[in-house]
């Protein structure tokens, strides 16, 4: 299944830079179609710009050697090409060929639009080496090249993540925490989309579909709208675990999008201007809103601030664009700097007005929403990122714990919310019944991602396990002696 989703997501974005070549071409069975080297050498020239030798005829020699000067080109770059022969392609390997895809799209595609993001998340800024040297020393120089490029493969995958959060942090509870099944409702895509063409979608309209209807809307408003090619279908996200090279390459598209889009200075200007004349009324008006509700009742308060979010969301609308453009802090002007600084201060406010509302539930729903933040905070979380192995060990058998100590309460949190009885003792509503359908659709989310969650917390964990064994018996590869100490050491460890 896995291998059949990425065959035809490959092949979808393949044909979609197959089609700016000159003359186009098409690809229709990737196993079969890449075993000439042809279609292989026109995607390379398309993404590189560059001009490949290749042999013009179609016999098994002039195949061999045009995939030899594909794979040459992609060594050239500092690629790694592990276990990936001439050999495999020409006969259609099936894990062979979408490793070596998989390896196009993320240098040409992902990696190099992650650059843009560089600035922004901090992340190392590598070139690319051109020439190859068999020198010893230069040898070492690619090992330490080769490592550098592996830590930024990682960085251009969390960057990508960090630049899909920001564009669905615009729109309240939306987040993504992987490129698996947070994506699942739909909900992620129609953000981005909100974020980078306002108006397009109803997010709150979509709060209330299937994730199939969700995921339906959202690639088709994507390749109506913004021209983005339709990668995935519903099926291929709204499943227990989802491809996640298939759903990466796909966002990237919108973070490519996000690039080519371009206000002119002026009218940018002016949208600054008026954005940050928005964003302060919106705080005077939420520190006068605060202040008139101090004496009311829960149910008043949080009326008063769904009315108030109901108006903000519809009016941020003509600013979002303004908020997501140049993200690189490089790029920014100063009066987008401040019309960011801006923004983070006000949501900050409004975040904080929540918390405080959140704590003044009545109880048992105080602290079945305390419950629910905490795990919502671990489930947030990235995974630990630790030099040292044994420490990691450490670090991810307290938050296995912890996580599974909490989630030992799932049941009777849920069922205590569900038999919660909203009235007092004059029969008027205790909670606005909104908060409390988002209650239970919070405990529907931790349930979908609960599995996935552990078997992150123990990959982690086998992972810092594995890596200290590693060290030790790199460590212990001399002779320690006799038996007796051997057994001693392998003891107090």
């Amino acid at each position: 299944q896995r291998e059949f989703r990425q065959k035809k997501t490959f092949t979808s974005w393949i044909n979609s830079i197959l089609a700016k070549h000159i003359p186009p071409s098409v690809i229709s069975d990737l196993y079969t179609d890449i075993q000439q080297g042809h279609l292989l050498l026109d995607l390379l020239e398309v993404l590189s710009g560059q001009h490949l030798p290749r042999e013009k005829g179609f016999n098994t020699f002039q195949c061999r050697s045009n995939i030899e000067n594909a794979l040459t080109f992609l060594k050239s770059k500092s690629l790694k090409l592990i276990n990936i022969h001439v050999a495999d392609i020409i006969e259609g390997n099936p894990s062979i060929v979408l490793g070596l895809i998989w390896t196009i799209i993320f240098h040409f595609h992902i990696e190099e639009l992650a650059r843009t993001l560089a600035c922004t998340y901090n992340q190392p800024s590598l070139g690319d080496s051109s020439t190859v040297d068999s020198s010893p020393k230069a040898s070492q120089s690619a090992k330490r090249s080769a490592k550098i490029k592996e830590r930024w493969k990682i960085s251009a995958t969390k960057a990508l993540l960090l630049w899909a959060k920001e564009q669905c942090s615009l729109h309240g509870s939306i987040s993504v925490t992987d490129f698996k099944s947070s994506w699942r409702s739909g909900l992620p895509f129609l953000a981005i989309i909100q974020t980078l063409r306002p108006g397009l979608v109803d997010l709150e309209k979509a709060k209330t579909r299937s994730n199939k209807e969700n995921l339906k809307e959202a690639f088709r408003i994507a390749e109506l709208e913004l021209n983005i090619p339709r990668l995935l279908e519903p099926e291929d996200v709204d499943i227990m675990n989802p491809d996640e090279k298939s759903i990466m390459t796909y966002v990237a598209q919108f973070l490519q999008y996000s690039r080519n889009l371009r206000e002119s200075e002026d009218d940018m200007q002016e949208k600054i201007r008026e954005g940050l004349s928005w964003l302060t009324a919106q705080e005077k008006k939420l520190a006068k809103l605060q202040m008139d509700t101090e004496n009311e009742t829960y149910y008043n308060k949080y009326k008063e601030m769904m009315s108030f979010m109901e108006v903000f969301n519809q009016e941020k609308t003509p600013f979002l664009h303004v908020l997501s453009s140049k993200r690189s802090e490089a790029e920014l002007s100063e009066g987008q700097q401040q019309m960011r600084e801006e923004w983070d201060k006000l949501m900050s406010q409004i975040n904080e007005w929540k918390m405080k509302l959140d704590q003044m539930l009545p109880s048992p729903l105080d602290s079945i929403e305390a419950w629910l933040q905490e795990i919502e905070h671990l489930q947030a979380e990235d995974l630990p990122d630790l030099q040292d192995p044994f420490k990691a060990m450490f670090v991810f058998r307290e938050v296995i714990v912890i996580f599974k100590g909490l989630m030992d309460s799932f049941d009777s949190h849920l069922d205590t919310l569900r038999s919660f009885k909203n009235e007092d003792e004059k029969n008027m509503p205790l909670v606005w019944p909104e908060k409390l359908e988002e209650m239970k659709r919070r405990f529907s989310d931790i349930s979908s991602t609960n599995s996935t969650t552990f078997l992150e917390y123990h990959y982690g964990l086998c992972s810092a396990l594995a890596n200290e064994v590693t060290l030790k018996l790199n460590i212990w590869d001399i002779k320690y002696g006799t038996k007796e100490s051997v057994e001693s050491l392998l003891e107090n460890w």
